[in-house]
């Protein structure tokens, strides 16, 4: 499900780590803030970087702004 101005059903076409292409009747502005719902993996901020005929692109916040930071481990002797 996307909620942009209204909730509306979409198909994850591609997914990664960086974003999605959904496809989707629903059309909001580049650069409109969106969220994808999925009934297993929660929901999940965007940003619309791309429309398309059959669909839009968005962008995920990055991971790091997102997880505590954490110090890498010491090396062993």
């Amino acid at each position: 499900m996307l909620i942009a101005d209204l909730p509306t059903p979409a198909a994850l076409r591609d997914v990664s780590a960086t974003g999605a292409f959904l496809e989707t009747n629903a059309r909001p502005p580049l650069g409109a803030g969106v969220e994808l719902q999925h009934p297993e993996a929660g929901a999940i901020a965007g940003t619309v970087c791309s429309v398309a005929d059959d669909g839009i692109a968005i962008g995920f916040e990055a991971a790091s702004s997102r997880l505590p930071s954490r110090s890498p481990p010491s090396p062993r002797i």
